[in-house]
This record gives structure tokens, sequence and C-alpha cells, in this order.
């Protein structure tokens, strides 16, 4: 069988596009799963292969090398892969749902608890796989569910109390999520709207989206924002190259257009170095690094 034919695997394909900061080089692998079936195939196809195996969501969180990705990248982005049911006050949605939809979705049937996430720009598998939040809440909050399959191909759905939640982190990162289920409640839609229009401005106020950006670089250390500690080091508006740290929110490395992946890594080390000299806190990534 000719695998990458009957699969449509991509050699060599740009991912640069496919990612919030518009960096990055290319996959040696690239391909989107129709179904449960494909996936299961490619899983077993990379194995075969030692192939490593990437799961690219919306991109964001996310710096991937200019040198590309030598690996299977795949992108569960198929209607199998992003569909959406009312389970009575839960939503059962597929992995490669988009935030913002499964926000309007909620919405539809007058469901609250999603929310604060508005305005994040990634899919649910991204967002419970590092417990995506802000504003003191996080995703681990109303999960109730999550089904996943392993890499030698194994399904299991997976209860709350068996998933391990932490600050933008959790213990799936052994698995490919296919989809959760999530707690909401019944409420009016005018109250959700509200909710919605306040969390928008809320991030429009205190963050920059005028450029290309991969969201927060860095976690809070614990009592403390990294955006301001960075400030603190007089770092707003620093530029390596076409990346520069936002002048608004210090926490943000932003994209003037060619910026490459080493102009944003060289800004993330000189901000930790700076951070760790000052108030001797050494703090985290948050975006995740591909090469």
């Amino acid at each position: 069988m000719n695998w990458q034919k009957n699969l449509k695997i991509k050699n060599n394909h740009p991912l640069k596009d496919k990612t919030t900061i518009r960096i990055g080089g290319t996959a040696r692998f690239f391909c989107e799963p129709r179904d449960l079936k494909e996936l299961k195939m490619l899983i077993f196809w990379a194995k075969k292969g030692n192939i490593p195996v990437f799961v690219l969501g919306a991109g964001s969180n996310l710096l991937i090398s200019d040198r590309g990705v030598k690996g299977l990248v795949l992108r569960l982005s198929s209607a199998f892969f992003t569909s959406i049911e009312l389970k009575g006050n839960s939503v059962e949605a597929g992995s490669g749902v988009k935030l913002a939809k499964l926000i309007r979705f909620s919405l539809d049937n007058s469901l609250t608890g999603l929310e604060f996430l508005s305005g994040i720009p990634g899919t649910l598998g991204g967002g419970i796989m590092m417990n995506a939040g802000c504003w003191g809440r996080d995703i681990a909050g109303i999960i109730s569910q999550v089904k996943v399959i392993d890499l030698n191909g194994h399904i299991k759905t997976l209860k709350r109390e068996e998933i391990s939640f932490d600050y933008r982190k959790s213990n799936l990162g052994r698995y490919i999520i296919l989809k959760a289920r999530m707690r909401l409640k019944k409420s009016v839609k005018g109250f959700i709207e509200n909710n919605i229009r306040d969390y928008l401005l809320k991030r429009r106020h205190s963050q920059d989206l005028t450029f290309c950006n991969a969201g927060c670089i860095f976690k809070n250390p614990k009592l403390e924002s990294a955006g301001k500690l960075i400030e603190l080091c007089k770092l707003k508006g620093k530029r390596i190259g076409e990346a520069f740290i936002s002048p608004k929110h210090a926490n943000f490395i932003l994209n003037n257009g060619n910026a490459k992946s080493e102009d944003v890594l060289k800004l993330i080390n000189l901000m930790k170095k700076r951070v760790k000299n000052k108030f001797n806190i050494a703090l985290e990534p948050e975006i995740k690094l591909w090469r």
C-alpha cells in the first residue's frame, strides 16, 4: 500500500501560515486525517517508521523553528474532529473545534461557562492539553471527560478525576485528544452575550493584537505577573531582527512581518536572563517550541 498517496500525506509542507505568529519552516510530513480510521493508520505508519508525531491545532502558543519539523504533523480539522453535540446541559465537541465556534454554539443553546475563553485563538484540544485559561479561570474547571488515543492506537475515555491539570499544563501529553465533554449551566442569552463582550474588551485593552503573535510567552510566576516583571526590566519595545517585545504587554513578542524563530528565541532568552538577574525569578515558557 502506498501510505502517503492513500492518506494524502504531504512532504515538506509549509507551516508558517498555520501559526498565529506566522513563523516556521516545513513539516517533513503533514496530513489532515478525515476520520478516526485514518488517524489510526497514520499513527501506525509513524510508529513503524519511528517518526515523531506532532498535533497542530490553531497554531497559537507555538513557535516552530525555521528549520522545520522532522516528523509527522497532524491537524484534526475534518468534520469528524470538529463536530459539536448538545448533551443536556453539557456540550461534547471534537478536539479540532475552534474555541470561538464552541462559544458560539453554547450561546445559541443558552449555556454559560465558556465565555472566559473568548478571544483565545485556539482549538479545544490545544486548550485542554495546556489547560488554557485567563482571568482566574481555566478549562479544567468545566471538563467532565476526555476521549483520547495513544501513540499505540489505543483509545480510552478519561474521567475528570483521572486527569491531572495544573497551571497551563496537563498530563495529557502522551495522548492525542479526540473529543471532550464540558459541564455548563443554563442561562439567558443576554447574560452570556454580555460576558463574551466584556471578556473581549478586557483582552483588547490588555493585550497587543496589532501584530502577529503567539500569545503569552511565559507563565505567570506565583503572586507575580510575568509581563510586569519584564516591563520592570525595561524591555518593552526591545527588538531583535523583525521580532519585538510589545510596548503594550511585555509578555507578548510580536512579528513585524518577517521575524525568524531565532529572533524570537533570542528575545525569550533575554527576557528570562533579565528577570532572573533582577528578581531571582526563573520564568517558565508557556509557548511550545517545535524543531
